[in-house]
């Protein structure tokens, strides 16, 4: 059973490491049509918000009873643990944010179903830093083992989603807590030296309609080589001096590079927010969808922008099938093989093209060329919530 579904991308991969989905809780419109359209055999339980779930769903509603659940599986809104909600006007304030309740909700539906295995998937300051949801977690499980004998003990790594053949760097902590105390191994990754590229997860695609820039910024995309972001345009890149170094955020003009995997896809990009297209221009939704991993056949529903949010906050299914069949053969049935690799993963292209050098920048930028102040350094520029000097680190 999932909660907070979207899209599905866990799900997805679950199901190719050969796990069933029974039901999934999710609140938001769009992501159930998309869910309905993609795999009209999940159940979509009622009611949908997890807060009310947590009150009222039991595993009778699913034709279970308690403990015959294998996995709930789930990814807690980020935002109250995200590095970029400490520099919002409320900071990043973790279990004391109110969105924080979702990681109540879902600690709740594990002691009502009292499931073989427990996976959270979410950014890595989930469980690390000032501000990480670790203690909670701990303490509840801790609560949840002496009222009902069980053994849940919760292991966590944070990993790159790229290290397992996703061609897009995306860390994420995956933590697992199974019933039994049967400790969770998460695979050695087997991509950090060859990595699949976006080449290789886009290069094949011809998109009869391609989205189209908008915002001025981006005519300056064909300035800008493959691979680079607006520093190429600073006093320390090798274009004219049209910004001051690290003085914008880093995905701002950012461009994906043929021989390397993708930058991390956002849900809600601005106008001018990367990674674009090595052709200049921001990528098409199926892009975007194999640089995320999901299989072709898979389509979200709804406007440019609401697919680009579906498909920005989803899990790498790729990376959810890695995670499903490290918890079949160490936890569901142990010892159980694979004799082939995941079935999401791409395969290589051919010998990628060279890179299109980039082009002096048009006419109506050159009145901005000259000299800029860089970013103060560390600790010198504008400043982040207070957060504590120490951080919490789990392996």
């Amino acid at each position: 059973m999932s909660l907070f579904t979207g899209t599905g991308g866990l799900d997805c991969g679950f199901e190719a490491a050969g796990l069933e989905t029974v039901g999934c809780v999710e609140v938001d419109r769009l992501c159930r049509r998309s869910l309905e359209e993609n795999r009209p055999s999940w159940k979509l339980l009622n009611p949908a918000d997890v807060l009310l779930a947590a009150e009222f769903l039991r595993p009778s509603d699913l034709g279970l009873t308690q403990g015959e659940l294998d996995v709930l599986a789930g990814g807690p809104p980020c935002q109250p643990f995200s590095v970029a909600g400490q520099w919002t006007s409320s900071g990043r304030r973790g279990m004391d944010d109110e969105r924080a309740r979702t990681v109540v909700a879902m600690l709740d539906l594990v002691e009502t179903f009292l499931p073989r295995a427990v996976v959270i998937e979410n950014v890595a300051g989930f469980l690390r830093g000032a501000v990480s949801a670790l203690p909670f977690i701990e303490n509840r499980i801790g609560r949840i083992n002496r009222l009902h004998r069980t053994n849940y003990q919760l292991h966590a790594r944070v990993v790159d989603a790229a290290d397992y053949g996703v061609p897009q760097h995306r860390r994420r902590v995956i933590a697992v807590a199974t019933r039994e105390g049967v400790p969770f191994v998460m695979p050695e990754p087997t991509f950090t030296e060859r990595r699949i590229t976006s080449w290789d997860a886009i290069g094949d695609l011809n998109e009869a309609v391609l989205p189209e820039c908008k915002g001025g910024w981006t005519d300056l995309l064909p300035s800008i080589p493959e691979g680079a972001n607006y520093q190429y345009l600073t006093a320390r890149g090798g274009g004219s001096e049209l910004f001051g170094y690290r003085t914008r955020y880093w995905s701002f003009l950012l461009k994906l590079a043929k021989n390397l995997p993708s930058w991390t896809l956002p849900a809600s990009p601005g106008p001018s927010t990367g990674p674009f297209h090595w052709c200049n221009r921001p990528l098409s939704v199926r892009e975007q969808m194999r640089l995320q991993s999901f299989p072709d056949d898979w389509h979200p529903v709804g406007s440019y922008r609401e697919q680009v949010r579906q498909i920005g906050n989803a899990t790498p299914p790729l990376l959810g099938e890695i995670i499903g069949r490290a918890l079949i053969s160490q936890v569901l049935v142990p010892g159980a093989t694979y004799t082939r690799d995941a079935t999401l993963l791409r395969p290589r292209l051919d010998a990628i093209p060279m890179a299109v050098p980039p082009v002096p920048i048009p006419p109506h930028f050159e009145a901005m060329i000259g000299e800029k102040p860089a970013h103060l350094g560390t600790g010198r520029g504008p400043a982040p919530r207070r957060m504590s000097r120490y951080e919490i680190e789990v392996d």
